[in-house]
């Protein structure tokens, strides 16, 4: 062994000692642009305005409390994370709108995108943990003074549930009232233009809706995914049949009935048009069949991406969800049952916001249900693998615009 190739000149790497007058020689050597005038570090971020809007309400009222401070700036914070999630989600949803989601590449920012905004609600989840250091009673030092403003009160946060696709139908009253009577003039008609504006939701679901491989003249998944589960259903109740009769057997039967049930229910597009008509399903039924089909054949090259984007949009709609719980906790903690300083009833109406009605790609979520054995999944000939392949290539609407960002 020649020994380590860092350690000595047997092997040709020679290191010149540095002396300390050398290193410290080295770390002055630089040049102070800023000196020079120009754009500098305060300047460029608005510190000056970003670092003075901190006004304590009760300081103006002469009573200045201490952990005021840490509450404006939590929520300061909060905002300015929302103004980022809705820069990333107007983003996306105009790569959608485009076309150019057709584009691989553009997928990827797409993917990028929406795991930048699960990174950054993970964020907001956790800081909850720095508003939990303040009790009730220090809150309550201060909380008259904040009458009536109200986190309901957020322009951004009912922006991003309206860009992401929560139904206005589905919205709990606020105070019996439409949450938009809360706001006024321009920031009303900043909401109503966002009820109006193509969703996430619906924007995704018309990217599932043109899968590669539901068309019934094509590969048709759908059709042959039923026979499938129609013919493995058959299969696994012979087999339960030819077993003696006993509790077990009893038990595996009716198990295996409610299987069935679901299963052969998924097939059933009325059905699936009635639940939609609730707002219990939030897909179309063509679009649940593009995803149920991404899901199964994930591992396959074309639908690696489109995978991990369905992944990263429940995650998004799950941390929502956290956050929302998280607030609800806080709420109640600091409050407990009285009325919000909005007039709102406080943690009850919160605790409202906690079920599926806010979720908007519950759909996904419910992909599991229908999980089958691999056996059942229709197999890939060598065309469709092909076709999987080359599907982008083969348009060239497939490619994006040269202003595509």
């Amino acid at each position: 062994m020649s020994g380590c190739p860092f350690l000595g000149s047997s092997s040709g790497y020679t290191f010149r000692n540095l002396s300390v007058e050398d290193s410290e020689g080295q770390t002055r050597s630089g040049v102070n642009k800023a000196s020079k005038g120009g754009l500098v570090y305060e300047s460029y971020l608005h510190l000056e305005k970003i670092l003075n809007a901190q006004e304590l309400q009760s300081e103006i009222k002469g009573n200045k409390i201490h952990d005021e401070h840490l509450f404006i700036i939590t929520h300061q914070a909060y905002e300015l994370w929302f103004k980022q999630i809705l820069w990333e989600l107007d983003s996306v949803r105009e790569i959608f709108q485009n076309g150019h989601v057709r584009d691989e590449r553009n997928m990827l920012k797409v993917v990028a995108r929406m795991q930048r905004v699960a990174a950054i609600l993970k964020l907001l989840v956790q800081q909850f943990a720095v508003l939990e250091t303040m009790t009730p009673l220090d809150f309550n030092d201060f909380r008259d003074y904040l009458i009536p403003a109200s986190g309901f009160q957020s322009l951004q946060f009912r922006l991003l549930e309206n860009k992401i696709g929560v139904l206005q139908d589905m919205r709990v009253p606020y105070s019996r009232r439409h949450y938009r009577d809360s706001f006024n003039g321009q920031e009303n008609e900043m909401l109503l233009r966002s009820e109006r504006e193509k969703t996430l939701l619906q924007l995704v679901e018309a990217w599932l809706e043109r899968t590669p491989g539901l068309e019934p003249q094509g590969f048709n998944f759908w059709g042959k995914f039923e026979k499938n589960v129609i013919q493995g259903l058959e299969e696994e109740f012979l087999k339960i049949q030819a077993k003696e009769e006993s509790e077990e057997k009893e038990e595996q039967m009716a198990e295996f009935q409610k299987h069935k049930e679901v299963l052969l229910s998924l097939f059933d597009e009325k059905r699936h048009e009635h639940l939609l008509s609730k707002g219990d399903r939030r897909l179309s039924y063509r679009a649940l069949q593009g995803a149920l089909m991404i899901y199964f054949y994930r591992e396959e090259p074309r639908f690696q991406v489109p995978f991990q984007l369905l992944t990263f949009l429940m995650d998004v709609d799950m941390l929502i969800s956290k956050w929302r719980y998280n607030h609800v906790c806080l709420v109640h903690r600091m409050l407990g049952s009285k009325a919000g300083t909005g007039g709102s009833s406080g943690y009850h109406y919160l605790r409202s916001t906690m079920s599926d009605r806010y979720k908007v790609f519950v759909d996904l979520f419910n992909l599991s249900t229908y999980l089958v054995p691999r056996s059942w999944i229709p197999k890939m000939n060598p065309s469709i693998h092909k076709f999987l392949y080359t599907a982008e290539y083969c348009d060239s609407s497939y490619f994006s615009s040269d202003d595509s960002d």
